[in-house]
């Protein structure tokens, strides 16, 4: 502990007028001058988009000028020349102006520019989104409340120091990910989460709705997925993961619980992406229809973790079924890429089904891992002839990747190599840097966990670009994402705990650029936004050896 003193007394003396934002922006400059709101300031906004009014309230909410003082935006007319000579001409007068027409190749859709001093604070990016992410930076810019009613400063006590940042994304894909169907989480938990997503600046997230030990998606045209589908007889005893603990367990999404969501994510740039698994991990969905199944498969939702012998058969009626439920996940998701698992899908069920061998040998498949292909190919194209796009697991290149398919690494880099040098996009989501599940710490000092070790330090240090892989190849890696699987994450609290700080590691791995990481710095920007963690009622993980 003492040696965990002496490393905070040396950041305190470093740099004292750094900022503390996580992601680290990509260029910032600091200045001696502060911006003070008070009752001279002017509001003032040209934003392109029609429904720019709740953007425009988020920011008067974090300075509390909408309840305070009563101020309001006032929308601009002036062209973008007009306006800059507008807001130069009187030194006097202060100002927030906030625009979206700034036309910077450099910052591209979701990148910004904030410029605050003594007498302005501008916003300005290329598109909306670079207004929402210029947000999120002021977020942890201002001096946090010391009132238990909100998060934020009081008006007449908000400030902003004076700063030039010009900042933009590294990667277009910049995720997290959350497995329900092993434990469920509520929609105002999902929402929560989403929230502190935004904070960080992460634009996708992947929720793992269907598993073996539970199906979390309401589809209409096959109610049993729900109806029996979402519970399970009991859960492995915590603690002694080889007992069952006796206690049903249930819970499941509706429709209109899922298009809340949706709705709710949109307003913060947060693309979800579905995950339905195909053709494994699928013994909920057998145990409700065992027709999808092949002989002698799962008649229960699994009550075990680990991985059942669930697999679908390939009957003309599963590809329906199939095709059913993708056709009501496509009309809740707007997401351009629907996650089909396709990882962990056992083959001895299609060994031992007669009918299964007489196709293989029909269609001169090489063997189940040709027919796993078949399979997914089969399913992307109804994905594709809908204008949507497959991602999976690396298993789904096992004797073949679709011809379109875009693959999200998790366990051999080389996997990821080989798909980007074929011309397909990859995700960036390997074990050894983004298993959120694993212990962080000595494990005996740490709450159960499913195993492995990841500590902070190693998320830090990740690189999604494998170094192996050619530059010309560099723009088919779409990103990465960490992922929480929950076996061993029973409720709220947990997943915050495994969630933080490794999440906000991972937020400045997909953000800043590699030159501008420091991950001395990050610790002590992260020690710096606790104040506002504790308020939110984050249950983060404090420091400890393991992580210096």
């Amino acid at each position: 502990m003492y040696s965990i003193f002496l490393y905070f007394l040396f950041l305190f003396e470093m740099d004292k007028q750094q900022v503390s934002i996580i992601p680290q922006p990509n260029n910032i400059t600091m200045t001696d001058q502060i911006f003070y709101f008070d009752e001279d300031v002017q509001f003032l906004h040209s934003l392109s988009r029609e429904n720019s009014h709740e953007l425009l309230n988020q920011f008067l909410t974090m300075v509390n000028a909408d309840s305070e003082a009563n101020f309001h935006f006032v929308q601009s007319h002036l062209k973008k020349d007009k306006i800059a000579n507008f807001l130069n001409f009187d030194n006097s007068k202060k100002y927030v102006y906030i625009a979206d027409d700034l036309d910077d190749p450099l910052l591209g859709e979701e990148g910004y520019l904030l410029d605050v001093s003594s007498k302005h604070v501008k916003i300005l990016a290329n598109s909306v989104k670079g207004i929402f992410y210029a947000f999120q930076t002021i977020k942890q810019l201002l001096p946090f409340s010391d009132s238990e009613k909100s998060e934020f400063c009081s008006f007449s006590s908000c400030y902003l120091p004076g700063l030039i940042i010009e900042d933009y994304p590294r990667f277009k894909w910049r995720g997290m990910h959350l497995d329900v169907g092993r434990h469920f989480f509520t929609v105002e938990e999902v929402k929560k989460f989403l929230d502190l997503l935004a904070l960080y600046k992460f634009n996708n997230f992947h929720w793992h709705l269907t598993e073996d030990q539970g199906w979390r998606i309401q589809i209409k045209k096959w109610p049993r997925l729900t109806s029996f589908g979402s519970c399970r007889a009991e859960s492995p005893q915590r603690g002694n993961r080889n007992v069952g603990d006796g206690i049903e367990y249930c819970g499941f999404y509706t429709q209109d619980e899922i298009k809340e969501v949706v709705k709710y994510a949109e307003k913060m740039f947060i693309n979800i992406v579905p995950e339905i698994e195909i053709p494994g991990h699928s013994s909920a969905a057998i145990a409700s229809y065992p027709q999808l199944g092949n002989p002698n498969g799962p008649t229960e939702v699994l009550t075990r973790w680990g991985v059942s012998d669930g697999v679908y058969n390939i009957k003309e009626e599963t590809f329906l079924f199939l095709e059913d439920v993708l056709s009501e996940v496509m009309e809740l998701f707007p997401s351009e890429f629907i996650h089909i698992g396709g990882d962990e899908a056992p083959k001895g069920p299609w060994k031992n089904n007669p009918e299964i061998q007489e196709f293989i040998q029909k269609e001169g498949l090489i063997d189940e891992h040709g027919l796993q292909s078949w399979y997914i190919s089969k399913i992307e194209s109804f994905l594709n002839k809908n204008n949507r796009r497959l991602i999976g697991w690396d298993e789904i290149q096992e004797g073949g990747l679709a011809p379109n398919a875009a693959m999200m690494v998790w366990r051999n880099w080389q996997y990821g190599i080989d798909a980007a040098n074929k011309g397909h996009d990859i995700v960036m989501s390997p074990t050894s840097h983004s298993y959120f599940d694993y212990y962080q710490g000595v494990s005996e000092n740490e709450p159960e966990a499913i195993g492995g070790y990841l500590p902070l330090k190693k998320v830090y240090s990740f690189d999604p670009i494998p170094k192996e892989l050619d530059k010309s190849k560099f723009d088919r890696v779409l990103g990465a994402q960490g992922n929480l699987w929950t076996e061993y994450i029973y409720d709220w609290d947990k997943l915050m705990y495994m969630a933080f700080p490794r999440s906000a590691a991972m937020a400045e791995v997909v953000w800043t650029l590699p030159e501008f990481k420091n991950y001395d710095s990050f610790l002590k920007r992260w020690q710096a936004g606790l104040k506002r963690l504790d308020s939110l009622g984050v249950n983060y993980r404090i420091l400890s050896d393991d992580d210096f």
